[in-house]
């Protein structure tokens, strides 16, 4: 029990200081707390990691501020295409959803997927149909219509270009990691995408070893641009420089994000807990709407990097 850990991001990059209210840092604050506390009361209780990484992420689905879910950004056609990710790290079981529309929590689809365990990865309609026969929950457009979502989509439509996400420059993606009580270890990814995307864009978030990753060495969500996480392998990366290399869970992230990522270009950040229960929230933007918290006391609840 001493080891139980978790840690979520609500994407990378932030709102600009100048343009955060105290009001609007309050909800943001408190969003992530529910989602940490959602988390943690599983693991606390004895659930599983697994079990608490997709409860965590659907709390931040449900919550509008995040672009996941109910937050989701608008496409270039005016609708909603998502993309998630779980992991379970001590089977390396995995299940992923992209481009779906009007479901209501994709990581709750993608744990389906790795339930029925034929498939990893669905995509569009198949991947809808699929969540039909598993009963998962669907919403209508308006359930995703956010008028800040909008604005934002009417902007970039105007300038012919994509955007990431919200005022300022921010990365929008929802994740979380944790240990659990028997050492084993999970990661779940959730995103909206681009706003104004086109062409059916996925990025890294269904991705497994991109930006999703989880086995019994560590476990790992990624968040930022993610063609540049697609090419980087970067949540594999770090598994991997402490398998083969022998890294720590903290020198491997911030070789993996400070030094790697920062020279091919790429902007973002991740959150990671390892088999000791030590958790890690490295990006190379201006913050990242981030929370952790462990059973020894440990809690912290962040957006700007000098929080």
């Amino acid at each position: 029990m001493n080891n139980i850990a978790i840690a979520i991001h609500g994407g990378a990059g932030t709102i600009l200081k100048e343009d955060m209210t105290d009001e609007l840092y309050q909800r943001y604050y408190d969003g992530l707390q529910k989602a940490l506390n959602d988390g943690m009361n599983i693991l606390t209780s004895g659930g599983s990691c697994v079990d608490a990484v997709e409860a965590a992420v659907v709390s931040l689905e449900d919550n509008p501020l995040f672009n996941a879910g109910r937050g989701a950004v608008f496409n270039y056609e005016g609708k909603h295409e998502m993309d998630a990710c779980i992991m379970d790290g001590r089977t390396l079981n995995a299940g992923a959803v992209c481009g779906v529309s009007n479901v209501r929590n994709p990581v709750k689809l993608a744990r389906e997927i790795m339930k029925e365990g034929r498939y990893v990865l669905l995509s569009g309609k198949g991947a809808e149909d699929f969540a039909r026969q598993c009963r998962q929950q669907f919403e209508e457009d308006s359930y995703f219509a956010d008028e800040l979502r909008y604005k934002q989509w009417q902007e970039a439509k105007k300038a012919n270009r994509t955007q990431l996400d919200h005022t300022g420059k921010k990365f929008g993606t929802v994740g979380a990691v944790a240990r659990d009580a028997i050492g084993n270890l999970a990661a779940a990814t959730s995103t909206g995408g681009l706003t104004n995307k086109q062409f059916g864009r996925i990025g890294d978030t269904p991705i497994v070893g991109a930006g999703t990753y989880a086995n019994m060495l560590c476990a790992i969500s990624c968040t930022g641009e993610g063609e540049f996480f697609l090419r980087a392998v970067t949540a594999y990366d770090v598994a991997c420089l402490m398998n083969y290399k022998g890294l720590s869970l903290h020198d491997a992230c911030n070789t993996v994000i400070l030094e790697k990522m920062v020279q091919l270009g790429g902007e973002g950040g991740l959150i990671a807990v390892d088999s000791a229960g030590n958790t890690e929230m490295i990006f190379n933007s201006a913050g990242m709407y981030r929370a952790c918290a462990d059973v020894n006391g440990k809690l912290e609840i962040k957006i700007y990097k000098n929080d």
